[in-house]
């Protein structure tokens, strides 16, 4: 009962990350944090998947050196998998910037609700290739015909889409038979696929047991570790220009990983409007007590603000309260950010 329990109080948590659609204005936000800290030269807590801030855990590490071998070595059809939040996006960027100074041909498509139409349509416009027909056969006998001629001049094609896990079944068919257009020996295209945990559960069904088999590479990410959301924290700071003395104390940053449950996205935000929060209050280092009244703020749950001394394993008592379940569906309504919430304080 614990057990299930726990795993709905950490999906709410997930579902909860995927509402983060911070409306402050990027300026306002910046000009305050760099305001507030020596040194920054940009906001460090940004929420777009900036690949300059991809934080390497041997987690991550082993994803993208699991991207970067089954596209290298024409595997064929390699997959992505992480809960909302843990980096995937971020991850595939840098997988791009990479394949970008290879002068790899990459076909990019990052709005997975499509029917299969639709996907060629998309896959033939990303990849430059004119086709005045609709005919389907047509688009894949144009396809095929370029993906021969870049294969004869040693080139590699790769074909990423985000958020995979949206894609209905008649498209992930499609793909699969996207893996038929190859030579004796290699694929002519190399897709990789990236989602949330739902598309393995879709991926596991009798009907697309064609495509699971194709499936050579599986690489995934995961909720960072108390001693890796103190890391990633210092990164990123590192990364904007910061200086002197310290921003977030030791048990600030705890605080932020017990709210947050090491999940990347949501430490951004609660790092974020902690800088504006201590600007305000003329606060260095920023303690704990910012990060929980921001936590308080965006309804993340009534958590103790400091993790335990022991480790970063996080009570039990936390997993049973309805108070905190109740808090994480509310949150669900209200993770727009109003500007006047976190600036307006006493």
């Amino acid at each position: 009962m614990k057990s299930n329990r726990r795993k709905h109080v950490e999906s709410a948590i997930f579902v909860a990350a995927r509402r983060i659609d911070l409306t402050i204005e990027t300026r306002d936000s910046s000009e305050c944090t760099r305001a507030s800290t020596d040194g920054l030269k940009e906001n460090p807590f940004n929420v777009n998947p900036d690949p300059r801030y991809l934080f390497l855990t041997k987690q991550i590490e082993e994803a993208l050196t699991g991207l970067m071998y089954g596209i290298q070595t024409r595997k064929g059809f390699v997959i992505l998998t992480g809960e909302v939040g843990t980096g995937k996006t971020t991850l595939i960027n840098r997988l791009l910037d990479w394949l970008h100074n290879r002068k790899v041909r990459t076909a990019f498509l990052f709005n997975s609700r499509m029917n299969s139409n639709q996907l060629l349509d998309f896959i033939l416009a990303e990849f430059d290739i004119p086709c005045d027909s609709k005919s389907k056969s047509q688009q894949l006998k144009k396809l095929n015909h370029w993906l021969l001629d870049r294969y004869r001049t040693g080139e590699t094609v790769v074909l990423i889409i985000d958020e995979a896990q949206n894609l209905t079944y008649p498209v992930l068919e499609e793909i699969r038979l996207l893996t038929n257009l190859e030579t004796s020996t290699e694929k002519l295209v190399q897709i990789v696929l990236s989602g949330q945990p739902e598309l393995e559960e879709k991926l596991r069904l009798p009907e697309l047991s064609q495509l699971r088999q194709r499936i050579m590479i599986r690489c995934k990410t995961a909720p960072l570790s108390r001693e890796e959301t103190h890391q990633y924290v210092m990164e990123r700071l590192k990364i904007a220009g910061a200086a002197g003395e310290a921003i977030f104390s030791t048990e600030t940053v705890d605080t932020v990983h017990l709210c947050s449950l090491g999940i990347p996205r949501v430490i951004n935000l609660l790092c974020e409007h902690s800088l504006v929060n201590a600007f305000v209050e003329h606060q260095r280092p920023i303690q704990p007590k910012i990060v929980q009244d921001v936590a308080r703020e965006f309804q993340l749950g009534e958590i103790e603000p400091i993790a335990p001394n022991g480790g970063s394993k996080i009570d039990s008592e936390i997993y049973n309260s309805e108070a905190f379940l109740q808090n994480l569906g509310e949150a669900l309504s209200r993770f727009r950010f109003d500007p006047t919430t976190t600036r307006g304080r006493k």
